[in-house]
């Protein structure tokens, strides 16, 4: 019999290093060379058109169909002049990853072809939207959908093909993606924002949110992953026993990149400069194989785009280089995560981030403000925000190996938490003057520095100088979804703020008296969410249930927050979602889940069955082999006690394994004929994924037992130590 791991590790011991050649040795004379940004609409576009999509960029306005045209006709011979063939209408359906179809750059004519792109086919497309997730919206028959151009996206080549940024929207309007309830919400947060704003600064006319997502991922050899079924499979190890040596050392942490782990990075670097995707860090994480990219601040809708955009590339890239990468979150027992930590802000048109204080009593009240209604409307809506950010991965990682809990709770650092327990107790003067100390009993909120908070790093939100970081977002999850929630609930919380204090206006108050009382009330009634230890600890849970608030540790109870009648509300108001998305979106979340551990009890049953008990059969019958030639030649019974004793533990594991499997089976099955989606989900997390773990024990415990010659599966020692 072929032992395919041992042909994987061959493999991987006759690696070579391609050899990487950059564009230039300086990052600014290629940054962006496969993107038609503004620097190539100015040069291929009239004044005109090239100030029309500026607009509609910063201000929403529709693009005239003449412009259109014109803008098409120089994306077309822009994308040409670079060797592309094909044109194609990017988008983020709700399976969680990109979509494409390319068409090429050609039409008949009477005499040959001519290569045309036109402004429609720019506008508008329709891929079959039938094979896509859409909870209900439409029927399966049904399947004419929408892509439409975001102009606020740039254009970019990959490979020979113009990829254009676009919204994906069902027959009816109903968005079938992740970008239109995000720019919906980026639309809803800038007027509640700029609202705001005017309290302090009449001239700021927009506000952007500010992101830049930290991108953590697993490498592992090409041939050693596809040695294992269940990474091919399900993206994370079913079974493994832990390497002697892990992450205990803490010495992979920041440590030396190791040269094949360079070279990917180099290229993959070099491909997403290429593509305008500002990456620009990159180190060792906590796990050994596990590391961390970085790009620079973008606005958040461009931000995800090329979170998404990254993904794609670093997969592609790591093939080149006979790697795969693993963006589950939990590919490995026992070892640290990945996540997506995103981390979040509100920049205005003038430059101002409303998330840093600055030196005036005003500026200081202006941070107090934005960064008081944060944490107000996070407490509000912890549960929506822990629906926005579950999956079957993420209930893999939330709550251990420095994953931040289920729990939703802010972590601030000592000195802001101080500063609102002051605000909250003090008393305000009513008798002020305009350059005056706005309360009593208060020093002005002192200039943050970035370094003056410290990275709590079991919470989920964390506040870390000049903005938010959102932790608990899943390392292989759309940023999208926790985002549009994100700044939907600040929205809606600041419309409610600017409500509040105009009503106290109204009545007699002066301005920032007004603004005071109402950020005290929202100080206080917000205060249980607030949280500066350990976040692993069990006096937390228990503190957590005295606050209220809740510990949603599974994907189907989670997710219950987006048909709730606050929710609901929330959605109505905003205009973000209409009920039939929202439940739309509850059902594809649900069905992703059930889905997903339908496939890992499918390969169990599989590599039990075909893999791991044919292996531990065979060196059994190699040892009763050997105690019965012991017996033969006449040696007394303990010279072989010790075969006997690892042949009974081997039947001992192989009876559990087999009987547990078959247990699995027979619950999958009563699961698989449940209809109610929300039920499915719940069988499976509660009645068939509690066999995974018995399971993996018992396998764990025969690689411990079993000759290494005739172990089938790459051991962890084997996969996390890069050759």
């Amino acid at each position: 019999m072929t032992n395919f791991r041992f042909k994987a590790l061959e493999t991987v011991l006759t690696r070579t290093i391609p050899e990487i050649k950059l564009p230039s040795a300086k990052i600014s004379d290629y940054f962006g060379a496969n993107v038609f940004d503004n620097k190539k609409l100015k040069e291929y576009l009239s004044n005109d058109a090239y100030q029309s999509i500026i607009n509609s960029t910063d201000d929403g306005e529709p693009i005239p169909r003449e412009t259109a045209e014109q803008i098409a006709s120089a994306m077309k011979s822009w994308a040409i002049s670079k060797g592309a063939t094909h044109y194609t209408h990017w988008f983020q359906p709700l399976t969680g990853s990109t979509a494409e179809k390319h068409d090429a750059f050609f039409e008949p004519t009477a005499d040959g072809v001519i290569e045309r792109f036109s402004g429609d086919a720019l506008a508008q497309q329709e891929p079959d939207a039938s094979s896509f997730p859409s909870g209900g919206i439409r029927n399966t028959f049904e399947a004419r959908g929408y892509t439409a151009w975001d102009p606020s996206s740039p254009a970019f080549i990959m490979g020979r093909t113009l990829c254009i940024p676009t919204v994906f929207v069902s027959y009816t309007g109903e968005a079938l993606d992740y970008k239109v309830p995000l720019l919906k919400a980026l639309s809803v947060l800038n007027k509640a924002a700029v609202d705001v704003c005017h309290y302090f600064d009449k001239s700021i006319e927009k506000v952007n949110a500010s992101l830049g997502i930290e991108q953590e991922y697993f490498l592992v050899d090409l041939a050693l992953y596809n040695a294992r079924p269940d990474l091919y499979l399900t993206g994370r190890t079913l079974f493994g026993h832990m390497s002697a040596k892990n992450q205990q050392l803490e010495d992979h942490y920041f440590g030396s990149i190791p040269e094949r782990v360079y070279a990917f990075m180099q290229d993959m670097e070099t491909e997403s400069l290429l593509l305008g995707i500002p990456l620009k860090t990159r180190h060792n994480e906590v796990a050994p194989s596990q590391f961390e990219c970085a790009p620079v601040y973008e606005e958040i809708n461009l931000a995800i785009d090329h979170n998404q955009l990254l993904m794609d590339l670093m997969d592609r890239v790591a093939k080149r280089h006979n790697f795969k990468v693993l963006l589950h979150e939990k590919p490995y027992a026992g070892l640290n995560g990945s996540g997506k930590h995103n981390n979040w802000s509100m920049i205005t048109n003038t430059g101002k981030n409303l998330l840093s204080p600055g030196k005036t009593p005003k500026n200081n009240l202006m941070f107090l403000t934005f960064f008081v209604n944060v944490i107000k409307a996070v407490y509000e809506h912890a549960d929506l925000l822990r629906a926005s950010i579950a999956s079957v991965n993420n209930d893999h990682r939330l709550g251990a190996n420095e994953a931040p809990p289920a729990i939703i709770s802010i972590f601030l650092g000592s000195q802001l938490n101080d500063v609102l327990d002051e605000i909250e107790t003090s008393r305000i003067s009513k008798k002020i003057k305009d350059d005056a100390l706005l309360w009593q009993g208060i020093p002005k909120v002192p200039q943050i520095l970035k370094d003056n908070t410290d990275r709590n790093r079991t919470s989920p939100f964390a506040f870390t100088g000049n903005k938010f970081e959102l932790r608990a977002v899943g390392s292989s999850a759309n940023s999208a979804n926790p985002m549009t929630i994100l700044n939907l609930i600040v929205a809606d919380q600041l419309k409610k703020f600017k409500y509040d204090v105009d009503k106290l206006i109204r009545k007699g108050e002066k301005k920032d008296v007004a603004l005071l009382t109402v950020i005290k009330r929202c100080i206080k009634e917000s205060k249980s969410i607030r949280f500066e230890g350990n976040g692993y600890s069990e006096e937390w849970e228990k503190e957590a249930e005295r606050r209220g608030l809740n510990n949603l540790k599974t994907t189907p109870k989670a997710l219950d927050a987006l048909l709730s009648d606050k929710t609901e509300r929330l959605f109505e108001e905003t205009g973000v979602y209409n009920k039939r998305e929202a439940v739309a979106r509850h059902e594809i979340l649900l069905e992703s889940f059930y889905k997903k551990l339908q496939i890992e009890a499918r390969v169990i049953g599989e590599l039990v069955n075909n893999v791991i008990i044919p292996a531990a059969i065979t060196y059994q019958t190699k040892l009763v082999e050997n105690v019965k030639g012991l017996k033969e030649i006449g040696l007394p019974k303990e010279s072989y006690a010790a075969q006997i004793d690892i042949i009974a533990k081997i039947s001992e594991h192989v009876n559990f394994i087999k009987t547990n499997v078959e247990q699995l089976i027979e619950e999958r099955k009563k699961a698989n004929v449940i209809e109610d989606s929300r039920e499915k989900a719940l069988a499976y997390d509660e009645k068939v994924k509690t066999y995974f773990q018995p399971i993996r024990y018992h396998v764990d415990k025969l690689e411990q037992l079993i000759d290494d010659a005739l172990w089938p599966l790459p051991k962890f020692r084997e996969l996390l130590f890069i050759k």
